[in-house]
């Protein structure tokens, strides 16, 4: 394999690994385009993937599409006396095996760059907590006044009777 380089252009179905996620309205399978070399002792896989998801806005609830554009870099090195265990700060993964199935590591960073609080609008104003109307699109005269759960306690001690 030395001096290889190697080309991979394919889509991944994600179904089986996405489909409980209760976060994720919709998802396109996952579009993979990576460039794989021997380089020293170490296979090299560099690249992208691409996917489009669409998740409810964490403050109104609308459905909000995002393209996601992932970069890929992973070494790879096969285990020997030289390389023996892998260390927690090494840049390398070592295998068993003279192929490696890269599958589990696309998933695990498709998974990891899902967005944790997708926005429609980075000044979304969300739904009211009182009445649930969406204050994007009309305003709420609701009081939401905050009281420190420390002095809730004074709170009676002002009416008058």
């Amino acid at each position: 394999m030395k001096g290889n380089t190697q080309h991979i252009s394919e889509q991944l179905d994600v179904t089986d690994v996405l489909k409980e996620r209760g976060d994720l309205l919709g998802f396109s399978p996952l579009n993979v385009q990576l460039t794989a070399r021997y380089i020293a002792d170490a296979a090299q896989v560099d690249g992208e993937l691409e996917m489009d998801v669409e998740m409810p806005c964490s403050r109104c609830l609308k459905p909000v599409h995002e393209h996601l554009t992932i970069p890929f870099h992973e070494a790879f090195v096969k285990k020997d006396a030289e390389h023996k265990e892998e260390d927690e700060d090494s840049d390398f993964i070592l295998v068993e095996e003279d192929k490696v199935d890269l599958t589990e590591y696309l998933i695990q960073d498709m998974l990891l760059s899902l967005p944790f609080v997708p926005l429609c609008d980075e000044d979304c104003k969300g739904l009211c907590p009182v009445c649930g109307v969406d204050r994007n699109e009309t305003p709420c005269e609701c009081r939401q006044e905050k009281i420190d759960p420390r002095l809730a306690g004074l709170a009676d001690f002002f009416k008058q009777e």
